[in-house]
């Protein structure tokens, strides 16, 4: 009797559970179906599409006018300092010459209707900024002794430094943008080369004109899009759309399929700009839904809620 009593019990557990397991996997089912991973989706865009090259380029002015001193003696006063700008003919240097120093206090006694001064007004050749000051009041210096260096402010351009192997590329690039490190961008036109090629790194340099009333310092460094072939009316996608593996083989993304799935389409890219993706093959059309975000790690066909 109480045999039959422990297998009634057993059997009454088993067939509980049994009675249970259709519930659970009615549950499973229905979080299957509701849910999905959250993505954003974009369109193929079909217009125009430039291949470009990041190069930089650097600020500099091609000429500078040297003052020196035109006779031996001291210098009475120096009428400038360093980053100032200057025009051509303004007074920059009083030198006292070197006899009259020491004679002029003398003639004068003697004869005062002479007039003996010895004294040297030395003035700017050209316009721009004193980027070298190299004596001060009261100092000695000699005949053609360099006082001052004055940059040339007609002659200021940006030197593109251009690799050897894109110079084919020249005809594109006539007209060009120059973004500086503060957010500014400048237009500019090349104009002519530098008849050097650096031996390190096979560059040479192009000088572009730009024209602009901002004043820019020496030596300032500039991004430059080199472009390198343009295309017309191609298919482009954002870059964030276009998945890869680990070595870059095969590229692919994720279409919708219908309005809960999306499916793995691989792809042929083209040409790249910094944030957009030719797309050559399979032919896509504005209609077309393809994954932007939330695309990562998506298998084959996913099931995902697209989030507007």
């Amino acid at each position: 009797m109480k045999c039959t009593t422990i297998l009634f019990a057993i059997l009454l557990v088993t067939a509980c559970k049994q009675k249970e397991e259709p519930k659970d996997n009615k549950a499973d089912s229905a979080t299957t179906v509701e849910g999905g991973t959250p993505v954003t989706v974009t369109a193929a865009t079909i217009g125009n599409m430039d291949e470009t090259v990041e190069l930089s380029a650097v600020s500099t002015f091609l000429v500078k006018s040297y003052v020196k001193a035109n006779a031996n003696g001291y210098l009475t006063a120096v009428n400038t300092q360093m980053g100032k700008y200057v025009q051509k003919g303004q007074e920059l240097f009083t030198l006292k010459t070197k006899e009259s120093q020491s004679l002029g206090n003398t003639v004068k006694d003697v004869d005062p209707s002479l007039h003996f001064e010895g004294t040297m007004h030395i003035k700017a050749p050209g316009n721009g900024y004193v980027t070298q000051l190299t004596y001060r009041t009261g100092d000695y210096v000699q005949d053609n002794e360099q006082l001052a260096t004055i940059t040339d402010t007609r002659n200021f351009v940006f030197l593109l430094n251009l690799p050897y192997e894109l110079k084919p590329f020249l005809p594109y690039n006539k007209q060009l943008q120059l973004h500086l490190p503060d957010g500014t961008t400048l237009n500019g036109t090349l104009e002519g080369e530098m008849p050097t090629v650096d031996a390190a790194s096979q560059t040479q340099s192009y000088m572009i004109k730009v024209n602009t009333e901002k004043e820019i310092p020496e030596n300032l460094l500039a991004k430059v899009y080199f472009v390198k072939s343009a295309k017309h009316n191609i298919v482009s996608l954002p870059k964030e759309a276009v998945l890869t593996d680990e070595v870059q083989s095969q590229f692919w993304i994720m279409k919708m399929k219908d309005s809960t799935t999306a499916i793995k389409l691989l792809v042929t890219k083209g040409i790249e700009t910094k944030d957009r993706v030719e797309i050559l093959s399979p032919k896509l059309s504005a209609t077309d839904k393809i994954l932007l975000t939330g695309n990562y790690g998506l298998p084959d066909t996913a099931k995902v809620v697209v989030s507007y």
